[in-house]
């Protein structure tokens, strides 16, 4: 039997800060986890506590042609895109789908998944539980000869906000096609994005022409909707990819709970709560941005997404325990790769109030 070696989880090791953090006078500013902190919307809650939480039954893997029209309606309101409610699969969260999808697809040792340099960590263990290779790498010049099973993208991404052009999103689409890669992209923030900077999903069409063969959008409703707690997200585009993922899933047992179904259907429909929560985000990076910069760090990207990627021109981890010491946890950038160890990124997830309370520490420290 293949003994799974994955690395440790990195937040754990984040204790020691953490407790420097919270022995602060008034409180910690956690900052290091991007986890909602914002209330549930109404309309959403709701619904998870309407008819559908008397539903005995077990749920559809596909999920309820409610849901699937609410999304794919949403996806045409919100991001120009067009699917078929048919080939919408809703899943349960989006990390779990985003760690099993190499295994979903059939990836095996001896297949290449390509994952952003600087890239959310379950990107790579999701190739290493299907005992597949991967690499890090923002150029696909860089893999010479070799033919990747899977390409991630992920935009506005995790952790640097950075939002990728629509030529650089094409580029990724054609090339894979070439070599009959799937691109797999990760819009988690889609929606946590605006003119000038506003992102595309790789299924728009300045980006593949509405052909969406080879390709998966992947969403979550934890960020835009605050139902991390919900764990809801969904997948959608090429019809065969979508059809075969089902199949796996069916069989699997990976079903998203009814009353939650209902709950996503709602948020689906909704959009005032989407755009509301975009501004509270965006506010707090007006906020915030500056007294960090003032406190002696170097902002890159950060332009849309959901966290603020920074470097003192240090190692990270120091950078974190000086923030601790004012009260502030922050993740060290090495968390995604080795190309992030100079940077911390810092999560917009707190309350006005208490990134209001960061600002003063940063700027009269």
């Amino acid at each position: 039997m293949r003994r799974l070696h994955l690395p440790d989880f990195p937040w754990d090791s984040l204790a020691a800060d953490k407790a420097i953090a919270t022995g602060h006078p008034d409180g910690i500013v956690d900052l290091s986890v991007g986890t909602p902190v914002d209330p549930v919307p109404e309309i959403v809650r709701r619904a998870l506590a309407g008819p559908a939480a008397d539903v005995p039954g077990y749920p559809t893997t596909h999920g309820t042609s409610e849901l699937r029209d609410a999304i794919a309606g949403s996806l045409h309101r919100r991001f120009e895109v067009t699917v078929d409610p048919h080939d919408v699969l809703p899943t349960i969260g989006s990390k779990e789908f985003v760690a099993w999808l190499p295994t979903l697809l059939g990836a095996t040792a001896g297949d290449l998944v390509v994952i952003p340099e600087i890239a959310y960590p379950t990107y790579e263990v999701g190739a290493l539980l299907a005992g597949a290779e991967f690499v890090r790498t923002d150029g696909l010049a860089a893999l010479g000869p070799r033919r990747p099973a899977l390409i991630w993208l992920n935009s506005p991404s995790n952790p640097t906000g950075r939002v990728l052009p629509p030529a650089h999103l094409r580029k990724v689409v054609d090339w894979a096609r070439e070599r009959g890669a799937v691109v797999a992209s990760d819009e988690c923030y889609l929606a946590l994005s605006a003119p000038p900077d506003r992102a595309l999903s790789i299924l728009h069409p300045d980006v593949c022409d509405d052909d969406h063969s080879g390709l998966l959008a992947v969403h979550s409703m934890s960020k835009s909707s605050n139902l991390a707690g919900y764990r809801v997200g969904f997948v959608t585009g090429d019809p065969i990819l979508v059809a075969d993922l089902l199949e796996v899933r069916k069989h699997a047992g990976m079903m998203v709970p009814r009353p939650v179904q209902a709950a996503m259907a709602a948020a689906a429909c909704d959009d005032a709560h989407v755009v509301a929560q975009a501004e509270a985000y965006a506010r707090r990076r007006v906020l915030l941005r500056p007294a960090l910069e003032a406190w002696g760090l170097t902002v890159e990207h950060s332009e849309a997404g959901l966290y603020l990627w920074a470097t003192a021109e240090e190692h990270g981890r120091t950078t974190v325990r000086r923030l601790a010491e004012l009260g502030i946890l922050a993740a060290p950038g090495e968390f995604y790769g080795p190309a992030g160890e100079l940077h911390v990124r810092l999560a917009l997830t707190a309350s006005d109030q208490r990134i209001a309370a960061a600002v003063d520490r940063l700027i009269t420290s």
